[in-house]
């Protein structure tokens, strides 16, 4: 819709206030709304198709054909129910513990992405992070920010690696220590540098004896905020990206290298909370607040090299792990770097899909067909209106195989006609197999999906259509 207009539900335009009775109203305008509504949907849905299924590029609407918009909404309401029921039905529980079809899953999600080939790497180390961050007996989600992931330019995507502890791309900023054991670990939030005014003032120094004195006041000054922070017994030291002043002086930094005190600067503010997670260290807002009980502790801190294509700062055995894991990711460019991500991320979610709701449904079509079928004779059990719209509900459902096909690359039309044939002869696994060019028990095939995927996506197609279909009216906005 427009960007200066407003949907309106509920009563049409006729009804507003301020026109008089006599007031002309259009009896057509709540349906040319609705028909403007549907071919927007429409046109984001044909948008998208494509990239459904492995072989693809990376509609569920009916018209309303004289039928009252509210006797569609609450068929659709029941053919969603009476879909739930079918997809559950269909399912077969899974638990946690099988790894190897928690590894299928992770992978049918990975087989339509461009890094597809490295798979075999990509899906054990999304099970494995998954796994590491949850407790698999009570766990009922998956919280991904306790996931990080690492994007680090060079290499390849087979040096992809998973790292049970915290890992940073900024540099080590003194030179000389890059490996400590017995890491304890502060973070500070104040800057290592001689103060400053509050406001924009100058100060005039007149002779050299006033300049020794500041100078002798700045470096006394840094050495007693060096000198407490090395009596905390704190060995590793990061501080937060400042935008007020320099986060870390040269003189601050040569007081730390003889301290034997390995610094890192630059933190961004949105790592705070997960360093603070991993580590167990407290963020430290002041230098008297700086005590030995807000320090992080771990068995080593190592900047690593990585082969000519910089350094990473990994920070592993920590003493008390707050159950969070980092993927670092490689890759000889951004965009395969960036699309490497998005594939992890899919799979994470795929694995979390499952910790919500432990079941798996056939893929390749197979669920989508099967509901057309079950929904079919489910409305051959209704009368009138709603018989017909639960119809059009389950031939609606034949639009994702039939894209499954074309995107492969097969004839739509006769391989959704064998898939409904083999479904109405009671194979409920049959499903459109993109690499034989043909159709096959799926499950044998190890094409897998989450049943909170296709519930979620049945429910939200609904909910959406159900929500255009109440909304008769635009409203200028100013």
């Amino acid at each position: 819709m427009p960007e200066n207009v407003a949907p309106r539900s509920g009563a049409t335009a006729g009804a507003a206030g301020g026109r008089g009775k006599g007031a002309y109203q259009d009896r057509d305008k709540p349906a040319q709304i609705r028909f403007s509504n549907i071919s927007a949907a429409k046109a984001v849905a044909d948008a998208i198709r494509t990239s459904l299924g492995p072989k693809g590029m990376d509609k569920m609407i009916q018209d309303g054909k004289g039928i009252h918009p509210t006797i569609i909404s609450e068929s659709f309401q029941k053919a969603l129910e009476k879909g739930i029921e079918i997809l559950t039905d269909m399912s077969r529980p899974v638990e946690l513990s099988d790894r190897e079809t928690l590894l299928n899953s992770a992978t049918t999600s990975l087989n339509s992405k461009v890094v597809s080939q490295y798979s075999s790497l990509l899906s054990p180390m999304s099970v494995n992070a998954v796994m590491k961050v949850i407790d698999p007996a009570t766990a009922t989600s998956v919280d991904l920010r306790d996931i990080k992931i690492v994007k680090k330019l060079g290499g390849t995507i087979d040096d992809c690696e998973l790292v049970e502890g915290l890992v940073l791309t900024q540099k080590v900023s003194n030179s000389g220590i890059t490996r400590v054991e017995k890491a304890k670990i502060g973070l500070i939030q104040f800057c290592l540098s001689a103060p400053k005014t509050d406001m924009d003032n100058q100060i005039v120094v007149s002779d050299y004896a006033q300049m020794d004195r500041v100078l002798r006041e700045e470096r006394a000054y840094i050495l007693n905020l060096v000198k407490q922070i090395k009596k905390t017994g704190c060995n590793v030291l990061l501080i937060q990206k400042s935008i007020l002043r320099d986060a870390l002086s040269d003189l601050a930094l040569h007081f730390l290298n003889k301290m034997k005190i390995m610094v890192i600067k630059d933190i961004e503010r949105e790592d705070i909370e997960f360093i603070c997670k991993t580590i167990g260290t407290k963020p430290v807002a002041h230098i008297d607040q700086f005590t030995a009980d807000m320090l992080g502790s771990a068995e080593l801190a190592e900047e690593v090299n990585l082969n000519g294509s910089g350094k990473l700062l990994k920070i592993t055995g920590c003493a008390s792990p707050g159950k969070t894991v980092t993927i670092v990711v490689r890759g000889s460019n951004k965009l395969v770097i960036e699309e490497a991500e998005r594939s992890i991320h899919d799979a994470l979610c795929v694995i979390r899909c499952l910790v919500k709701k432990r079941a798996l449904i056939a893929g390749g079509g197979a669920p989508e067909i099967e509901l057309a079928l079950r929904l079919t004779e489910y409305s051959r059990t209704l009368s009138g209106m709603e018989s017909y719209c639960v119809r059009a509900f389950a031939d609606a459902m034949e639009v994702i195989p039939s894209t499954l096909a074309e995107n492969a690359g097969l004839n739509p039309i006769s391989t959704v006609t064998e898939l409904r044939n083999r479904h109405a002869q009671g194979e409920k696994t049959a499903g459109i197999n993109v690499r034989k060019g043909g159709i096959s028990n799926i499950l044998e095939e190890l094409v897998v999906q989450p049943l909170l995927v296709s519930v979620s996506a049945l429910t939200l197609a609904t909910e959406t259509v159900r929500s255009i279909l109440k909304i008769d009216d635009v409203v200028n906005t100013r």
